[in-house]
């Protein structure tokens, strides 16, 4: 019998020990490794949709021989995706790596296995040599002092064949594994070649945009008449948006106060009566002039002293729902990239030229639909010189605007649901497809790129 512990014992400790090394390396290494790659992927499929888009919108820019800042904003739009395409490549690049060292450290172990299960086996054949022949076992049965030393030494020569026999499966397994792992191997080698040849592909794809950059960038230069021209234009445009805005958010303040003051009055004037039946008015009498006169006085100045929209229960519920999907509201456009963006920062092409937006203008195809970010009332649709035709929209204390529309398929006072289409984008004559979207919190303008969602 201690023959047989012998035997058993190391291979099978081995064998064991190589399986627990095997599975641990496949849990933590193998696994994490295909999911981050598939989340790659991912991000790899949505980063060339995004070029495609870039690349359709370009195209219709270029089809004005002259540069313009939509084109030059069109080509950013791209090289920055393009970077984005070649760092993915590059995570790809280095997960395989990872993939291919911890799959060499697996062959490595699995081949050390092997040959250690087969020195194991050729001694078990070396031993069982000695009794190879039937006679040898019968002699060495029949040798027994007693009958249970017979049935021990019965109980080990069955063990000892079948542990041979485990043995051997054993080695078979382990080659069956070396085989794949082999396989498995030279398939990541082979991806990763055409990941580098790829990676090649796109860096030469991001030479030739910065190459057409600079191009445009140097033809843009060469018109900083225009481009002054162009930007005071674009300033008197934005202040003649911002005058509408302000004065539509001060009116609706205004008219929601007054509102306010009259269903306080009217709660008031109820609350009287009931607690002093005998002197409710007769049907046949009216408020004298003077009161109306004084009512609708105390209303304008209690309106005057409101510097905020006051909610009924019903818009309360609205402006918090809204405020509840901040970082979360869909595009205005269902395709397209921010091409200037909230707040102040340098012109494109201008130095020294400081540019500021109240909200963020977003490039998109031309025909594309506008379509309204979230639940509310079409508060005003109006005419700016600069800017077309703008839409605004109320969502209880909230407010946003659409501006650069070409068409308008909503009215004044329409109740509308997200998503809706309230019209399509304006083109102009260089070619440029954009919409300028802001957010308003009654009289404060904030940063659309914190309500809208990743694309």
């Amino acid at each position: 019998m201690p023959l047989l512990v012998v035997l058993a014992g190391p291979a099978s400790t081995a064998v064991g020990q190589q399986r627990k090394r095997t599975t641990s390396s496949k849990s933590s290494g193998t696994g994490r490794t295909t999911k981050t790659k598939a989340q790659l992927e991912r991000e790899r499929r949505a980063t060339l949709l995004r070029i495609k888009e870039a690349s359709r919108i370009l195209e219709q820019t270029q089809k004005q021989k002259q540069a313009s800042v939509g084109q030059l904003n069109a080509l950013k739009e791209k090289l920055t995706v393009q970077q984005g395409v070649i760092r993915n490549i590059s995570n790809e690049l280095n997960y395989i790596e990872n993939d291919v060292v911890q799959t060499e450290t697996q062959v490595q172990r699995t081949r050390q296995s092997l040959e250690q299960l087969k020195a194991e086996y050729a001694r078990l054949i070396y031993i069982g040599s000695k009794t190879a022949n039937s006679y040898n076992r019968v002699m060495f049965l029949f040798a027994s002092e007693s009958f249970n030393q017979f049935m021990l030494r019965l109980r080990y020569i069955r063990q000892y064949a079948e542990v041979r026999k485990a043995q051997a499966a054993q080695i078979t397994n382990t080659q069956q594994r070396l085989s794949q792992q082999l396989t498995g191997l030279k398939e990541k080698k082979e991806e990763k070649g055409t990941l580098l040849h790829s990676q090649l592909s796109e860096k030469k794809n991001l030479l030739t945009l910065k190459t057409q950059q600079d191009q445009v960038v140097t033809k843009l230069s060469q018109q900083e008449e225009s481009l002054r021209q162009e930007l005071v234009a674009r300033q008197q445009a934005i202040s003649r948006l911002d005058n509408l805005i302000a004065l539509k958010v001060k009116e609706e303040i205004a008219r929601a106060a007054r509102l306010a003051a009259r269903r306080a009055a009217a709660a008031k004037a109820a609350a009287a009566r009931a607690s002093n039946p005998t002197a409710a008015p007769r049907p046949g009498d009216a408020p004298s002039r003077a009161s109306t006169a004084a009512a609708e006085a105390a209303e304008v100045a209690a309106a005057e002293r409101v510097d905020r929209v006051t909610l009924t229960p019903e818009t309360a519920i609205l402006a918090s729902s809204f405020n509840d999907n901040r970082g979360q509201l869909p595009w205005p456009v269902g395709r397209g990239f921010i091409s200037q963006r909230f707040g102040r920062h340098n012109h494109p092409v201008l130095k020294n030229v400081v540019v500021e937006n109240r909200g963020v203008d977003i490039q998109t195809s031309a025909g594309e639909p506008v379509r309204s970010v979230f639940d509310g009332k079409v508060l005003t649709i109006a005419s700016v010189p600069g800017m077309n035709t703008i839409v605004m929209v109320q969502h209880g204390d909230y407010f946003t605007v659409y501006a650069k529309l070409r068409s308008v398929s909503v009215t004044e006072g329409q109740q509308i649901k997200a998503r809706q289409t309230i019209g399509t984008v304006y083109t102009d004559a260089e070619g440029t497809s954009e919409v300028q979207f802001q957010v308003w919190h009654n009289s404060s303008n904030l940063n659309p790129e914190n309500w809208l969602g990743r694309k």
